[in-house]
C-alpha cells in the first residue's frame, strides 16, 4: 500500500503546536479569576472553536467580542487573570492569540506557572460581562501569592488580531509539572484566545497496578506525536474527554487523490485501495493493551472503510529518532501489528478484546492506520500500567 510522508508544519509555526491544549474548556480548563471583564469575559481564552467576528454584534457594556477584553484602565496597576488547567502537565508552548483584536489588543502580556498540591476554592459563574473582580475575591486570591509564581513567558509585546499576526507563539522550556496559570495583560485590553499545549503528566504511583485505564487518555498523559494527514481534524482530538461533540472534535483527513476509479473489495468487504493514512501517539505510561474502542461517532458520511492498529515499545532515544524522521522510516523495525485490518462502520463505536488483539507484552506508541481515508472521533487502549509501584 501507498504510504503518506508526515505532515510537515508550516514553516512559520512552531512544533509544538501537535501537543495537547491542556487549558482548553473541553479538557476542563477554568478561568477561576479576572481583574475585570468589562467587554467580555475570560472564560472565552479557553473556548475550543476559533475565535468569530461579529460586526454588528453589541451588548449594554459596548461591542461584542469573542475573547477577554477589559474596559480601559483609569486606575492604577495591570489586569490579569488565573487559569487553572483541565490536564495538569508539562507545557512545551504558548499561544497568546489576539485575533480580531485590532484596535483594543493587550500591548503586553506576560505569563506564569505554578503547580498547586490543592485547587483553590475559587470559582467564577454566569456570563461575566460587565464585571469586575470583588474585594472579597481579591482578598481571596491574593492567598495564592500568584505574583511570585515561576516566569514562563517574560513582559512581551504583542502583536495585533489581524490574520498575519494574531498568532503570539512561546515556546516553554520548563520541566515542572503546571496545574495554574497567571496570565497578565500590560496594561489592559483584549486577548481571544490562550492555548496551553502540553502533555498530561499523571501520578502512577497512586494507581494499583491491575487498575484498567485508557493508556492513551489526554488525561493520563497520551499524545500525538505524528501524523499523515489531518486536513480537517487533528489526531489529538481522538484522545479527547468523554465522546466527541461534532465531526470537527475527531480526527478527519482529506479524500486521498489516489483511490481507484471503481472500488472493489476483498473477501472480507474491505476495500482494496493503495493507499492509507495513519497517527503515532504515545501512551501516558507504557503498558498491556487488553481491550480497544475505535469509535466514528458523527462521521457518516466520511468513516473510514477499514483500519489496523501497530505498536510498539521505543526508549526515549528511540522515539527522538523516529521523530525526527517525521515516522517516514522504521529503521529498527519496531512495529508490530496489535490490531488486523478491521471493518468499520458509520457513526459506530467498535470494541476489540484481548482474543482480538495480536500482542500480549507491554507498548509505549501505538499507530492507528486508516484506509484509504476519512474520520475517527474517539481512539481508547485499555488495559493496566507496567512497572508502576504496588501500592
Amino acid at each position: 500500500m501507498a504510504d503518506r510522508k508526515a505532515v510537515k508544519i508550516v514553516s512559520d509555526q512552531p512544533d509544538f503546536l501537535q501537543f495537547n491544549n491542556l487549558a482548553c474548556e473541553t479538557a476542563g480548563g477554568n478561568v477561576i479569576f479576572a481583574t475585570d471583564e468589562w467587554f467580555a469575559p475570560a472564560s472565552n481564552l479557553l473556548k475550543r472553536e476559533p475565535p468569530e467576528f461579529i460586526a454588528s454584534a453589541f451588548t449594554e457594556y459596548g461591542k461584542w467580542m469573542d475573547g477577554w477584553e477589559t474596559r480601559r484602565k483609569r486606575i492604577p496597576g495591570h489586569d490579569w487573570c488565573i487559569i487553572q488547567l483541565g490536564v495538569p502537565g508539562i507545557i512545551h508552548g504558548l499561544d497568546v492569540d489576539t485575533s480580531f483584536f485590532t484596535g483594543n489588543y493587550s500591548p503586553s502580556a506576560s505569563v506564569q506557572a505554578a503547580c498547586l498540591d490543592e485547587a483553590p476554592a475559587l470559582t467564577l459563574e454566569g456570563d461575566r460581562t460587565g464585571m469586575a473582580a470583588s474585594d472579597s475575591q481579591f482578598e481571596a486570591v491574593a492567598k495564592l501569592h500568584s505574583e511570585s509564581w515561576e516566569e514562563l513567558v517574560p513582559v512581551t509585546e504583542l502583536k495585533p488580531g489581524y490574520s498575519d499576526t494574531c498568532h503570539n507563539y512561546f515556546p516553554i522550556n520548563y520541566p515542572s509539572r503546571v496545574t495554574h496559570l497567571r496570565l497578565n495583560m500590560y496594561p489592559d485590553g483584549g486577548i481571544a484566545r490562550l492555548k496551553v499545549y502540553g502533555v498530561g503528566q499523571k501520578d502512577w504511583s497512586a494507581l494499583p497496578t491491575q487498575d484498567q485505564l485508557d493508556l492513551v487518555a489526554l488525561v493520563n498523559g497520551g499524545v500525538c506525536l505524528g501524523y499523515s494527514d489531518a486536513h480537517f481534524g487533528h489526531p489529538r482530538n481522538m484522545i479527547g474527554l468523554g465522546r466527541s461533540a461534532n465531526m470537527g472534535d475527531g480526527w478527519e483527513t482529506a479524500r486521498r487523490l489516489d483511490r481507484p476509479k471503481n472500488l472493489q473489495v476483498d473477501g472480507k468487504g474491505i476495500l482494496q485501495v493503495p493507499g492509507y493514512e495513519w497517527a503515532v501517539l504515545r501512551l501516558g505510561h507504557p503498558g498491556v493493551i487488553s481491550q480497544i474502542e475505535i469509535d466514528t461517532n458523527h462521521f457518516k458520511g466520511n468513516f473510514p472503510d477499514s483500519c489496523k492498529i501497530e505498536a510498539c515499545h521505543l526508549t526515549p532515544e528511540e522515539e527522538g529518532k523516529y521523530v525526527s524522521g517525521r515516522w517516514s522510516s522504521d529503521p529498527g523495525n519496531k512495529w508490530r501489528v496489535l490490531l488486523q485490518p478491521q471493518k468499520l462502520q458509520a457513526h459506530h463505536r467498535h470494541f476489540y478484546s484481548c482474543d482480538s488483539l495480536a500482542l500480549s507484552g507491554p507498548v509505549s506508541h501505538v499507530r492507528l492506520v486508516i484506509a484509504p481515508d476519512g474520520g475517527v472521533s474517539r481512539l481508547r487502549l485499555w488495559g493496566p500500567a507496567i512497572g508502576i509501584p504496588t501500592i
